[in-house]
């Protein structure tokens, strides 16, 4: 592993919009300012919502606004057998229980008064084992968790500094046989030997969740890096109402693509406004103190 090797992973659930594509042009940088490889995988875990007209979509607009990568692409969905075996790895250390809550159930029990805000406070994990074989017998559990003990996570996020958080029992692998994210996530940045990891502060919380989990498989812990989110009107996730929010309306409103990789790179602090740069153009300068700590809200 290089500790500036990093990578990009978006979902084939839809076209990426402007902040998905500023967060790249940001791992981007990362990666190559400091002479590492840049990795493109495809999270594509949930059969029902990835679309391969998607992900075609998704590669495009990255090689348009002028992104490379190293190597050939990884698609998660091929990676199901790997996932597997980190998962039957914490089966056999005694980590891993089932669950049979539903999601209302969950959401009602994580609000409880005596609750950590979000966090499931395993409720499958305490059952006994009449309870456990009375549960089977009304069908297989929804998914299964990790046994997480409470664990006190400390990490240091390269923008935001030294972090802590004390990690529930979140779910591992769904009952529909699908690996759940954090897991499928922690496995596959190990075995791409991925060293430094770029994304949208939106998954800060979730992050001492994937450091226990590097922990309990014998990975490395690779280094983070959370960069601020681009949103729309109110602080909202980026919709239509705010106006072109992908590339593809953004040349529709008459704005070319050189004007939006200048744009994205001055709304981060990384270039000045009305200056024209290209992703090539911008590694020299780059540097993380320069990145802006707040999310910008994008103007329709």
């Amino acid at each position: 592993m290089s500790e500036h090797d990093g990578r990009y992973a978006p979902s084939p659930s839809g076209p990426l919009h402007l902040g998905n594509l500023r967060t790249a042009l940001i791992a981007w940088l990362f990666a190559r300012s400091q002479g590492g490889r840049f990795l493109l995988r495809i999270e594509d875990l949930d059969p029902q919502r990835s679309r391969a007209a998607h992900e075609e979509a998704q590669i495009a607009d990255l090689r348009a606004i002028g992104l490379d990568w190293d190597g050939e692409i990884v698609r998660q969905s091929e990676r199901r057998e790997r996932h597997r075996e980190a998962f039957e790895a914490l089966g056999a250390a005694g980590r891993t229980y089932p669950c049979w809550c539903t999601r209302a159930e969950v959401r009602q029990a994580a609000s409880a008064p005596h609750g950590s805000q979000g966090a499931y406070p395993g409720t499958c994990r305490e059952l006994s084992s009449v309870e456990r074989s009375a549960r089977e017998r009304h069908g297989p559990p929804r998914a299964w968790r990790l046994d997480a003990r409470g664990a006190d996570v400390v990490f240091t996020d390269r923008l935001h500094g030294a972090r802590r958080g004390t990690v529930d029992d979140f779910v591992l692998w769904r009952g529909d046989g699908v690996p759940a994210y954090n897991l499928a996530v922690v496995v596959d940045d190990a075995d791409q030997r991925v060293g430094e990891v770029v994304r949208g502060d939106d998954l800060l919380d979730t992050t001492p969740r994937q450091v226990l989990l590097c922990t309990l498989l014998g990975l490395d812990v690779p280094r983070y890096a959370h960069v601020p989110l681009l949103l729309g009107s109110g602080g909202r996730r980026l919709a239509k109402r705010d106006g072109a929010v992908t590339l593809e309306e953004w040349r529709d409103a008459g704005g070319s693509t050189a004007q939006l990789v200048s744009w994205l790179a001055a709304s981060i602090g990384l270039a000045d406004r009305g200056v024209s740069k290209t992703p090539a153009e911008l590694i020299g300068g780059f540097d993380v103190r320069r990145l802006g700590r707040t999310a910008t809200m994008l103007e329709p």
